[in-house]
Formats: C-alpha cells, structure tokens, sequence
C-alpha cells in the first residue's frame, strides 16, 4: 500500500507528510480547500507531465514523494530490472521533482526516466475521477477483466506463444511469395555480388593483420636500414655500450674511494643490462625482416581488393560478409523458391492448428465466464441504486485472429427498463459510468492486483442513500485493497476507517491548505458540516451514520 505521501510547494500546498493506513480512507473538505492537489501529487507519481504552473507561487520547484509498501513486488521488479535498476525488495520510493526549467523523476533514488515512471504507475494506482474512465470504455481492457475473471492466464500465454509463432511464419511465407516475382536483372546482380565476394575468400578479422603486413613488406628496406645503424649506435667500437663501460669503471673506482655514492649510481646497471637486451632484439628483428618485393606485390594486391569490396558493399570487412550473406540468402529464396513456399505453407498450417487449440480453449473459458461476470457486476450495480438496469458481457467473433484471441468483449449496459443495452461508451452520464466502474471493480475485486485506488468524487451526482452504498461499496474493497476516496458526501466518509480533512488557511498573508486526521468528537464535528446543518438532530444523525456504517 502506498504508506507515505510527502508533498512540498504544491499549488496551495507549501509542506505536507501524510502517513495512510490501510483500509477505505476518506478525505473530505470544503469546495477549493485542496483536496484535488493530493490527486494531483499522485498524478505526477503515475508519471502524467508536469506543469510549471503547479509549483506553490514565489517558489522555484515542488516536489511530490511517495513510497509503497508491496507484499508481492515482482511486476514492479520485473519492470526496474528491464531499465536496468536493482529490485525494491518490498519498499518503492518515487519521487517527482518539477522546476521552472527542467523536470526529474526517481525510483528508490536511480534517476528514471518519465515512461518508465508511467509503467510502474500502471501497477501502482487505479485512480478514478468523474472523468476517468477511459480504461473501463476500452473493450481491450474489458477483455482484460473478463481473462482476469476467468483465471485465463496460462490459456492467454499459450495463445500469444501460438499467435506469435504463426504471425512469424505467415509473414516469411508472405516474404517468399513476393520473391516470385524477382527480375532476371536482379538475379544476376545477386549471383555476380556473392560470386565477387566469395572469389575474394574473405576473412573475419583479416584486415588489420594484412595491411600491418603490407606495411612491414613495403618499408622492408627502410626498416633493414634503421634497425642496423641503431645496433651500430649501440655496439660499435665507440658505440653506446662501449662508452658505457668505461663509465661503469669509473663508478666502480668512485664506488671504491667513496661507497656513499652507491646510493646515487645503482641505475647504471640497469641501464647497461637494458640497452644490451635492445640491442639483442634489434638483432633478431633485423634477422627476421626479409625484402620481397612479390610478397609485397602480393599484399598490395590484396589490401586493394578488399578495399574495393568495402566502397562496394560496406565501410568494413564485416559489413561486406553481411552483405554476401544477405544477397546469397534472398538468391536461395528466389532459386528455391519452390521447395521452400512447400516447406513454409506446411510449418504455417502447423502453426495455425496449434494456435485453434489454443484459441478454443480461451474462448470457451470466456463464454462460460461472461454470464458469470454480467450476473455478478449487475448484482454489485443493484446495490448502488440501478434497481432495474441490466448488464451484459458480450463476447464478440473477430474476423481474423489478433494478439488477444479469436473474439473480443462488449460491456453492454442499460439503467432503465424497457430500453436497449448499450456498450459503455456511448453512456454520456459521468454519474452512471462511476457507479458502473464501482461495480465492475468490486465485482474484480480478488483478480485485480492494483495495490491503491483512488476514487475522486465518483460520487457526484447521486441521491444520499445511493451514496451509503457506494461508501460501503469502496469500504468492502477495501478488505483487499488500499482505498482512497476524495468525498462530498458524510454517507460516504462515514464507512472510512481512516477520515481526514482537507482545509485552507492564511498565514503570514499566504494561503495554504493543509491536511489532518479526525476521530472521535472532531470526525463527528466534520459529518455535522457535510451534512449542511447545526445542532443535536445533524449531530444525532452524524453519530448514526458512524455506528450504522
């Protein structure tokens, strides 16, 4: 559960720690005391841009940081690794930095970037507004629910295992077919490519050996002549060496009259011993070196083609074996064609019948699932005041299989009697579709793994006792989620285990809003407020709807 949301330099907000618990936890205030900038901060964690225009007036950058607590982490995991982060271990911290000039984000303080941050949002948090719905309109995400319902998941991974096997296949095959209709021309210009490259007999790695090759072969002369003349430096009668030996006696006879100097001339030594091995091996380098002026001819010859071969066909030696292969590939195809259109259409016709096992297998868990669902959400949709509606979950024939199965899913919905279901979609009530998201939610509420939802004022636009059972629609869900409901109604924030309340005030001539949890006299005081009245009948019915709920 989302255990700690810190907030600085927000809109009206200038520093707030909220420590959440568990359970449906309201948050009630009156119209613009900032209840919407706790949504807003929890938007910038799920990774929605950021405005510069939310930062707290007279201050350079805000900040929003929350962490999460999480039993089960391996979705969460699974995404940090794939960006190259360490797991969470149980503990997420997020935190969202907006400034006038540049925006950053973090995970567990790794700097993220903003898609990633959106990724691992989608796990987080369900948030839900009055206009909020766009995931429940998706028919995508509905067969989603519909799969999650069913308990499809191992039926889903066979299919998209299948369907990725046969696409794969199909589109060789496709790739093949159209190779048909290949030029003589361009036939020929395949067998002259791979037969140019092939006479070269090129090989990986070749190229810097042979031309450090060339090199040594072409300056042969000039490398005689130099190493000799530095041999002849250092050996000859008033060489190197030998001028070096008489300094070595005179330091001996220093070392004799003075052994404190021994300290200053131990390099000698060393020095002569180096010298005399250089000169060793310019001697068997000179013995080496060999002046053929046709083996030179030779490498040249080679340096030459290969550098032809790569103007040709690419900037290096590798690139010039990728292309040989490329074209002796598409040339097999052409020249093959036949025997591999056979070979393919059979590997295609494998490939489909096992994607119809697998497909008549998730289909008929999702028709015998449907009516199931379509029955339990319009159980859920009774309780919150569609006495009379109806709902149903249509499974819908593709005409060609796609990643999702061989069909797709339709809610279908009708508030009244008497009237045609419609899909979702074509709902204009914001009120209904809330309740219909409620009910679709509590109705998932054991498959959906989401650890936090948040329910902003879903509640508008419906009667008292309608919001009594939303309340304790959200308060059930809570059993197995974290809950956050943004609320105008006491029915509603009664059923919360934990209530605070939002509220503004001046300070210094700066207004801010500020956040801070009731219970006991102080939480019946803010249901007396919400409910529009004073005096021991509103207070009587604020401790009724405490003790009811």
């Amino acid at each position: 559960m989302l255990t700690l949301l810190k907030i600085r330099n927000l809109a009206l907000v200038d520093e707030l720690t909220w420590e959440l618990g568990s359970g449906l936890v309201g948050v009630t205030g009156e119209t613009g005391a900032g209840k919407s900038v706790i949504v807003g901060a929890l938007k910038l964690v799920l990774g929605e841009r950021a405005d510069k225009g939310l930062i707290r007036t007279g201050e350079e950058s805000c900040t929003v940081e929350a962490i999460f607590n999480l039993t089960d982490s391996s979705a969460i995991d699974a995404i940090l690794e794939e960006g190259g982060l360490a797991p969470c271990e149980g503990e997420l911290i997020v935190r969202r930095a907006v400034g006038q000039t540049a925006n950053r984000q973090f995970v567990n303080d790794s700097p993220v970037t903003l898609a990633m941050l959106k990724k691992l949002g989608e796990h987080l948090v369900d948030l839900h507004g009055p206009h909020d719905h766009q995931s429940l309109l998706s028919t995508e995400r509905q067969l989603s629910m519909v799969d999650a319902y069913a308990g499809a998941e191992s039926s889903l991974t066979a299919w998209r295992e299948a369907w990725r096997d046969w696409r794969a296949k199909t589109t060789e095959l496709d790739e093949l077919r159209r190779a048909e209709s290949a030029s003589e021309q361009e036939l020929e210009l395949l067998r002259y490519q791979v037969s140019e490259i092939d006479a070269a007999n090129l090989k990986p790695g070749e190229e810097n050996d042979l031309e450090d090759r060339w090199r040594r072969a072409v300056n042969a002369s000039r490398l005689v002549e130099a190493s000799g003349a530095a041999i002849a430096s250092l050996s000859n009668d008033d060489g190197i060496l030998e001028r070096l030996g008489e300094v070595q006696r005179l330091v001996r006879e220093l070392e004799k009259l003075d052994p404190s100097v021994i300290e200053r001339t131990g390099g000698l030594e060393t020095a002569v011993l180096e010298l005399q091995e250089l000169e060793r091996s310019l001697v068997e380098y000179g013995e080496e070196l060999e002046i053929d002026p046709e083996e030179a001819a030779t490498l040249e010859e080679r340096v030459n083609l290969i550098e032809s071969l790569k103007r040709k066909y690419g900037a290096s030696l590798a690139d010039v074996i990728e292309r040989r292969d490329a074209a002796a590939a598409r040339l097999d195809n052409i020249e093959n064609r036949g025997e591999k259109l056979e070979k393919l259409a059979a590997e295609v016709t494998a490939c489909r019948a096992k994607l119809d096992t697998a497909g008549k297998s998730l289909t008929a868990a999702r028709k015998k699932i449907a009516p199931k669902l379509a029955k339990e959400i319009a159980s859920q949709l009774k309780d919150l005041g569609f006495k009379q509606s109806s709902f149903d979950v249509q499974v819908v024939p593709s005409t060609e299989p796609g990643p999702q199965g061989y069909e797709g899913v339709e809610f279908q919905f009708g508030p009244n009697p008497g009237e045609p279901l419609l899909p979702l979609r074509q709902i204009a009530s914001s009120g209904e579709i809330s309740r219909v998201m409620l009910a679709v939610k509590s109705a998932l509420a054991e498959q959906d793994a989401t650890p936090l939802m948040v329910f902003d004022e879903i509640d508008a636009n419906v009667g008292g006792e309608v919001a009594r059972s939303v309340g304790l629609k959200m308060a059930a869900l809570g059993a197995r989620h974290q809950v956050v409901s943004i609320t105008h109604f006491p029915q509603v924030a009664a059923t919360a285990a934990h209530h605070f309340v939002v509220e503004k005030e001046v300070a210094n001539g700066r207004t801010r809003s500020r956040l801070y949890p009731v219970t006991g006299e102080a939480r019946i005081k803010e249901l007396v407020r919400m409910l529009g009245g004073g005096g021991e009948q509103a207070r009587a019915m604020a401790a009724s709807l405490l003790e009811n709920a």
